[in-house]
Formats: structure tokens, C-alpha cells, sequence
């Protein structure tokens, strides 16, 4: 605090702390919007983020001094390769939380697909005795799993995640993902194009970092101490200990984080649209675009390549979906 008469507020927030790396390079997402219909749906899909655009529009937005005239806005660019149905998993709950009850799997799984998964207990009769058990099912997920390689990137191993399913009641979602089992369902099945998505990634790595760049800390005079980017003190004298409010070196970067209300601005395929979305020689880092893909209003976060999870937008729930009128996308 050096000579400062009164105290300041503390620099960086502690919300997020540990900072610490992510276990995965998948996020996970714990909490799942309900929906009110009568016709039950899947949740969540995926996509790799491959690169930034300019998106040229008419602002839509109603009470806002720009409403009615042109906007441009940064875009980020997902590849989202459909993905397929694996399973079900019914899930019971108690005090204790939720507990999986049954799984079932699809007959035809592709082997790069299956042998990251554990089939030992799979039965002969795992639907009829799933259908048996739904009176004690409270939510029931999808399992579904995704190849980087149908987004034309080099790692060979999917990845494998679960899906929840709302809307109407437990025996309808069973029924809804099972017709679903073993099929591949595309980006433009679960959402629609001006519809709002929650995005769960992993942030970009950056190693080690000092006070400065982690917790955002005030540099001291280059008179006042032998360093200027540490902190002035870590505690008084007794007790003689350092409490875990004070900004301290260590990671930066990979943690997993959760984006909320981010625009479906376009929607579309390469081979069927004759919108350019791919710069000349293809993004950097990523490549060319090819097949299914989506433009989210703003940034993602994550580095190019990385897997981008999309879930239906859980706050904010608009009464009804604005199609978006864009005019130009500026590669």
C-alpha cells in the first residue's frame, strides 16, 4: 500500500480461483437450461473454432440508438461436423445427487469411436430393461461423440461427451433419443440461425505469468523498491503466513470457461451456400472451412482448433427468435 491514506480495492478477482490448468482439453458443463415444450430436444452440439470474419449487418437490436442501421461486428468462425448418437443414460436422483441408472448403446459403433468407450456391460436387452426402470429416471442424457477429422483436422481421437434432453416428460425423451441411436444429427437440427448459445471451451495457454499480467496488480515506483513488478507486501509480520487473497505468480491461461449468449449470426455448408467464408489459402493455423459451419456474433474462447461446446442458451431466454440481416461477411 506504500504512503496511501486510505485502502484501495483489491486487484483481480478471486472468482475463479484456483487458477489453475484445466484436467482436460474438453469442457465440461454442468448445468442445463429446461424447456417448457411438449416436444422433447437435445441441448448441446459442438464445433472447432477455425478463424475470425467481419460481419457487415442491419442492427436489430430494439431501444438502441444504432437500431434500423448498418453494424459491423467481429464473427468467430466454428466448424460443426455432425455428430453421432451413441447411447442414453438415464440417470435417478437422491439426496446424494444424480446416479446413473442404465446405458444403452447403439448396435454399429465405428471402432475409432468404440474403443474409447467401455462396452462391458453392455446387454442384450438393454432398451427393454432400460424402458422398465424409467419410473425412477429423473433426467436422461445423450451420449453422443464427435471426430476432429470430419472437421479436416489431423487428431484421430473423438471425443465423447453427454448431451441433455428436455422437453415433455422421461418416457418421450427416452423415445426421441431413441430413434436418434446410431445416427448422425447436423448443427442446424438443434438450433436455428439468430438463436442465442452458451459456448464452453478451454481459454488459450500462456504458461507462467508474474502479478502484472495474472491478477492485474499496479507497478510500484522504480525508486520506491528494489523490484517494480511484485507485489508491495504479502501480509503483515504475524501471523506469519500468506493468505490465498494475495495475488501471487503461477499459471495463466487454459482454464475452462463459460461464455453466455453469444448469436448464431449465419448458418450454412460450403458445398450448398455460395457465401465465402474461407480466405484465400484457408485461416491461419486451421485451414480451409469445409461443410457444416456457424458465424457466432463476438469472440470464443479457446485457440484455433479447439473443440467449442454449444449449449441452448440457459439466461436471457428470448420470447421468440430474430432471423439476422446480414449484408456482407468481410473474410
Amino acid at each position: 500500500m506504500g504512503a496511501r491514506k486510505r485502502h484501495s480495492p483489491r486487484r483481480g478477482s478471486l472468482a475463479y480461483s484456483p487458477r489453475v490448468r484445466a484436467k482436460s482439453m474438453e469442457a465440461r458443463i454442468r448445468a442445463w437450461p429446461k424447456l417448457d415444450s411438449e416436444e422433447p430436444k437435445i441441448l448441446a452440439h459442438c464445433g472447432f473454432k477455425a478463424g475470425c470474419v467481419q460481419i457487415v449487418s442491419i442492427d436489430d437490436r430494439e431501444k438502441v440508438p444504432n437500431a434500423g442501421k448498418q453494424l459491423v461486428s467481429l464473427g468467430t468462425v466454428l466448424v460443426t461436423p455432425p455428430v453421432l448418437i451413441l447411447g442414453i443414460r438415464g440417470y435417478s436422483k437422491d439426496h446424494d445427487g444424480l446416479h446413473a441408472e442404465f446405458d444403452v448403446y447403439a448396435e454399429d459403433i465405428p471402432k475409432n469411436i468404440a474403443k474409447e468407450i467401455s462396452l462391458k456391460n453392455k446387454q442384450e436387452n438393454a432398451i427393454d430393461n432400460a424402458e422398465k426402470s424409467l419410473k425412477k429416471i429423473k433426467e436422461i442424457f445423450a451420449i453422443v461423440a464427435v471426430s476432429p477429422s470430419a472437421a479436416g483436422l489431423e487428431q484421430k481421437k473423438p471425443y465423447v461427451f453427454e448431451a441433455s434432453v428436455s422437453g415433455g416428460d422421461i418416457p418421450k425423451q427416452f423415445a426421441h433419443v431413441k430413434e436418434l441411436l446410431g445416427k448422425e444429427i447436423k448443427i442446424d437440427q438443434i438450433f436455428e440461425t439468430g438463436a442465442s448459445v452458451d459456448v464452453a471451451a478451454i481459454t488459450k495457454g500462456k504458461g507462467w505469468q508474474g502479478v502484472l499480467k495474472r491478477w492485474n496488480v499496479k507497478k510500484k515506483q522504480h525508486k520506491s523498491r528494489k523490484t517494480v513488478r511484485e507485489v508491495g507486501s504479502l501480509g503483515p509480520i504475524s501471523p506469519q503466513s500468506v493468505m490465498y487473497t494475495v495475488p501471487r505468480a503461477g499459471q495463466f491461461g487454459f482454464h475452462q470457461r463459460i461464455e453466455y449468449d453469444k448469436r448464431i449470426m449465419i448458418m450454412g455448408n460450403t458445398e450448398e451456400d455460395k457465401l465465402k467464408i474461407n480466405p484465400d489459402g484457408g485461416y491461419k493455423h486451421f485451414g480451409l472451412v469445409k461443410g457444416d459451419f456457424i458465424i457466432l456474433k463476438g469472440s470464443v474462447p479457446g485457440t484455433y482448433r479447439r473443440l467449442i461446446k454449444l449449449r441452448s442458451q440457459i439466461r436471457n431466454v428470448p420470447a421468440k427468435v430474430n432471423k439476422p440481416n446480414i449484408l456482407e461477411v468481410v473474410v
